[in-house]
């Protein structure tokens, strides 16, 4: 902190009054000044604190007395009450004012900081320095407090190579870093992704003969959290912190977050509340999408309850994720009543609400809603079309689709690669391939990945493989390590049974280096995360439980009509195999389990990294028939919801 300082209050005050062995009731005229006028620094405390600045520089002007060194508590408020309202004018008015009168208490740290703090908040950086360059009481280098608010100016600004460029300067000034000073440096280092400095900073924390205090080692973790491949040293700062506070935790999940390891993510956000440290609303919404991308539906059961519990309302970002989290786990019920019940709402709210329509397949309610937003005055912009366009690529509603395309431009929406990349995908999805390589080839910009990879998607849904033999030559063009367009391109040779492109596919493949991603599946469980991959949890299918449901299984299913399609393995083997082959694949792992170890008629929900085959698809049907089931399964494209036999997406995927 800047250094205090005090004022005397020892006052002598001369009086005529003579002392006498008899007090008599008579008040002399000093005395009633005493009881009624405060004294000069109280009022102007007063002022200040109350943000009457124009009554406080009026004091300060008329006061007849000459500014001396008891008078920068006053001015130090007065300059603090000037940056919380960003007045300037009244700043260079006292300025001015202790410039004729004693220019030397503008050398002084605290009022030297608070004028660098006020010209920095105000934009004025070359004003600010100009305060900090300003030596004119002969002052050899200013004190640690002045370089520190010049820094946080600078990195208020942006300016964050300014910041290590004065820190390096104030060292080679011999002036000993503080706390505050290691903080602003650090974050000028997060902010440069220097990592060389910020390890160098590292060194002089820990040779500091003061131990550093709780900002500076959430600082140091966070350093070592946004810099590329330190995350190792940002768990041993945690671990080696004194103390931790909710910022710590925060800066530790968004870790595990952003290094894609949500797992151990959750599991932080276990022993966060386990050892009773609460949170804040920037916990809950790092978490929440968390929760939502792995489906971790019981997990954010559980910090919707906790929002419910707090004193506190919950702002219109924290319950935006809570919809966003409801939408991905499939539950879009839950999701509208959140929506329904927010007191306020903003874009977001309105499109997180379309989204989770879109992707769970409930278009009409999805219009419905976008009609709603209309007649309420809400602006849509370019996520709300994306969001309207996907829906109707996904259920066919191709008409509805081109008439949204053109129309978003009444709004004010220029169509983006999002847009167009929606529009060549609904082409191509209902046949009209040519007419999506067309609007491809035309597009105003050059056409991404995901464009050329609706239309390969569209050419193997049709079997057209020379159009898509084009098409994958652009994809590689573009995203040469893309594991997912040469075995769409494979799956496509082995369809039309090629089995020698097949093998030149896969060639090809080996040679780049490139390997397939394995399909994965996982469901939570209680505050478990079970992961299965295809063909593997062997200990799992030789478990006599496994061979029992999955007999049952097989035989109810048979009775239903469900017969093994083995032409989705593409693969020249026996048919034998292929029916081996399917049956492992994870989502079907991932539904026995949990049909194993969770109560009759709860609802299953599964995650899979990759689309959903067309076996799986109707054996998840008669799965969610014979036994009565709902069945959750969000596949890369969208959800499905398997409800007594049928399927949320009418098999159009």
């Amino acid at each position: 902190m800047f250094p205090a300082i005090s004022l005397s209050t020892n006052i002598t005050v001369k009086t005529n009054i003579t002392v006498s062995a008899t007090p008599t009731p008579r008040t002399t005229t000093t005395q009633k000044l005493h009881k009624t006028t405060p004294p000069l620094d109280s009022t102007l405390k007063s002022l200040c604190k109350l943000g009457k600045l124009e009554e406080a520089l009026s004091v300060i002007e008329s006061s007849k007395r000459k500014p001396n060194d008891e008078d920068i508590e006053v001015f130090s408020l007065f300059l603090h009450a000037c940056i919380s309202t960003k007045s300037l004018e009244h700043a260079q008015k006292l300025r001015s004012h202790i410039l004729r009168s004693k220019p030397s208490l503008l050398q002084n740290p605290t009022l030297k900081s608070k004028l660098i703090t006020l010209f920095s908040v105000c934009g004025q950086l070359d004003e600010a320095r100009r305060v900090f360059n300003d030596q004119t009481s002969g002052e050899a280098t200013p004190s640690e407090p002045v370089w520190v608010a010049m820094a946080i100016g600078y990195s208020r600004n942006g300016f964050s190579t300014e910041v290590l460029l004065l820190y390096s300067n104030m060292l080679l000034h011999s002036v000993k870093p503080g706390n505050f000073a290691f903080s602003a440096a650090l974050k000028a280092c997060v902010d440069t992704s220097d990592a060389f400095l910020g390890r160098a900073i590292h060194a002089q924390i820990v040779k500091h003969d003061e131990e550093a205090d709780q900002v500076v080692n959430n600082a140091l973790l966070k350093f070592y959290v946004e810099c590329g491949g330190c995350f190792n040293e940002a768990l041993k700062v945690f671990e080696v912190m004194p103390q931790r506070n909710v910022v710590s935790w925060n800066t530790l999940i968004a870790g595990f977050a952003g290094q894609g390891r949500v797992f151990e993510m959750l599991d932080a956000f276990r022993v966060m509340q386990g050892e009773a440290m609460g949170f804040s609303w920037v916990t809950l919404t790092t978490v929440l999408p968390v929760c939502g991308q792995v489906t971790a539906l019981h997990s954010g059961k559980e910090i919707h309850g906790q929002i419910l519990k707090s004193k506190k309302r919950g702002d219109v970002p924290l319950l935006n994720s809570l919809m966003d989290m409801y939408a991905k786990c499939g539950t879009i019920g839950y999701c509208r009543k959140v929506f329904d019940r927010m007191q306020n709402k903003d874009l977001t709210s309105w499109n997180t609400m379309l989204s989770g329509y879109s992707i769970n397949g409930q278009i009409d309610e999805a219009m419905a809603l976008f009609d709603e937003m209309i007649s309420n005055n809400i602006r849509p912009d370019g996520i709300t079309f994306v969001a309207l366009l996907s829906g109707c690529s996904h259920s066919g509603l191709t008409s509805e689709g081109n008439r949204l395309f053109h129309v978003m431009q009444n709004y004010g929406v220029k169509p983006s690669l999002e847009h167009y990349a929606c529009l060549v995908d609904m082409l191509g999805r209902s046949g009209k391939i040519h007419e999506g390589l067309a609007v491809a080839e035309s597009l105003p910009m050059k056409p991404s990945g995901s464009i050329w990879g609706s239309l390969l998607n569209s050419c193997r849904l049709y079997g057209n493989v020379s159009l898509a033999e084009t098409v994958a030559e652009r994809l590689f063009e573009i995203e040469p390590n893309n594991s997912g367009n040469y075995v769409m391109l494979s799956n496509i040779y082995a369809n039309a049974g090629m089995w020698e492109e097949v093998k030149r596919v896969r060639e090809m493949m080996a040679m780049r280096g490139i390997k397939k991603d394995a399909g994965c599946s996982w469901i939570q469980i209680k505050h478990r995360i079970h992961t299965f991959v295809a063909g593997g949890s062997t200990d799992f299918r030789n478990s006599a439980e496994f061979c029992r449901v999955w007999s049952e299984l097989s035989n109810a299913t048979k009775k239903v009509g469900y017969v093994p399609d083995t032409e989705v393995v593409l693969h020249d083997i026996n048919e034998e195999m292929k029916t081996m082959w399917v049956c492992g694949h994870s989502e079907r792992l991932a539904a026995v389990y949990a049909l194993i170890n969770t109560g009759e008629g709860m609802p299953v929900r599964i995650t899979k990294n990759l689309r959903v085959c067309v076996d799986c698809h109707s054996w998840m049907k008669a799965v969610s028939r014979v036994t009565r089931r709902l069945i959750v399964l969000r596949d890369t494209n969208r959800f499905h919801h398997f409800e007594n036999g049928t399927c949320s997406c009418k098999d159009y995927w």
